[in-house]
């Protein structure tokens, strides 16, 4: 057999996260199945690398454009393909091999105004609809993510969409050494107790309830050298969220990072008094689920995937209300015992989840896709 997977998004975030667990693991299940990895001309050398059966396709039509609607498909001709995995909805209209399709959240559905204009959005549901009606499988990171997609394509077969889990990356599992851990409380001036945020900045990540919430626990007794630190994209394309930290007068309080190493975050993962995610819509939630295994208490949303994510291993909060939002956060931050408790049960959660495991999966789900079993070796127990 002959599987091409879409790993353009090599060097992404979020989906090349995704990407790049889900071909590390296929490396060590199966030898024998050749996979062809469609990839950006920048990217071909480490993918020839990886091992004797994968083979890169460069292909360098971008994501979300016309050209990859005619590239994809006639390479996928020239180079024999029997199935194509699409790591996201877009599955290219001219493509007639068989495929299957990840769908991580109907995000572009439920908050059409992160896309530039009306017609993005009928793309994106198009597209959306196109690749569900035409792949042989649909593969999803959670059940609430399925619920949103048989609510908005109600016609969907619910045994055609099945939920895959993602998993945590394993840099972030490594323990930083004492050196690497002073370098990052020196670099970014860690001197107190600090709440962590760990995302992107997006409105439904739902910061300026975070800050304000902050800012309650701040004005409270005990709390003077709080400090709330937020990892994620540049800050400065959402200018309400700078106008509520001054309003609110925590400017000396709140710090911007932007984006950092694996290695940096995995030592503020472990430092954070308290990570806080408050996020109104998810399809996975990952970064909860990250501070739990790196040994952070954490307080979540109790709405969308991440009730499902974390279970009780973490503080779960209305994330429409700012005061629970703070109470949430200054429980933990008062309670030793409830800290101690949510860190053990965090670590424990964390467990459940697993590359290793959600690539099998992944690979029975190409196995029955092409209605023909695929070869595989038991591969070692790695997260």
């Amino acid at each position: 057999m002959r599987i091409a997977i879409d790993a353009r998004k090599w060097r992404d975030y979020g989906i090349g996260t995704y990407v790049r667990n889900l071909v590390r693991h296929l490396a060590r299940l199966d030898t024998e199945t050749t996979y062809l990895l469609f990839c950006a001309r920048g990217d071909e050398a480490t993918l020839r690398d990886l091992a004797a059966n994968f083979e890169p396709v460069v292909d360098d039509s971008s994501g979300y454009g016309l050209r990859e609607h005619v590239s994809i498909p006639w390479k996928l001709a020239r180079v024999h393909a029997d199935l194509l995995h699409c790591p996201h909805y877009v599955l290219p209209l001219l493509a007639r091999t068989r495929a299957v399709v990840t769908i991580h959240d109907c995000i572009h559905l439920l908050f059409p105004q992160y896309l530039p204009n009306r017609a993005a959005f009928r793309y994106a549901r198009y597209m959306l609809g196109s690749a569900i009606r035409r792949s042989a499988l649909v593969l999803t990171v959670s059940e609430a993510s399925k619920r949103d997609i048989l609510r908005f394509y109600p016609d969907t077969d619910p045994d055609h969409v099945v939920v895959v889990p993602n998993a945590i990356d394993p840099a972030l599992l490594e323990e930083p050494d004492p050196e690497e851990t002073e370098r990052v409380r020196e670099r970014y001036q860690v001197r107190g107790r600090f709440v962590l945020y760990a995302g992107n900045v997006k409105p439904h990540k739902n910061l300026e309830r975070l800050v304000q919430a902050f800012a309650r626990v701040k004005a409270r007794p005990g709390f003077d050298d709080l400090k709330l630190f937020l990892i994620g994209d540049d800050a400065g394309r959402f200018p309400s969220l700078r106008r509520t930290v001054e309003a609110l007068g925590v400017r000396q309080d709140v710090r911007f990072f932007g984006f950092v190493p694996d290695s940096t975050l995995a030592a503020l993962y472990r430092m954070a008094a308290v990570f806080a995610f408050p996020s109104l819509y998810e399809g996975f939630g990952l970064p909860p689920l990250e501070a739990m295994a790196c040994g952070a208490p954490v307080v979540t949303s109790c709405v969308s995937s991440l009730p499902e994510v974390v279970g009780d291993a973490a503080l779960q909060v209305d994330p429409y209300s700012v005061e629970a939002i703070a109470d949430g956060i200054a429980r933990v931050l008062d309670d030793a015992e409830l800290a101690s408790r949510l860190v053990a049960r965090g670590r424990e959660r964390a467990l459940q989840f697993s590359w290793a495991r959600s690539v099998e999966a992944t690979h029975r789900a190409y196995a029955r896709a092409l209605g023909a079993p695929l070869p595989s070796r038991r591969p070692e127990p790695v997260h």
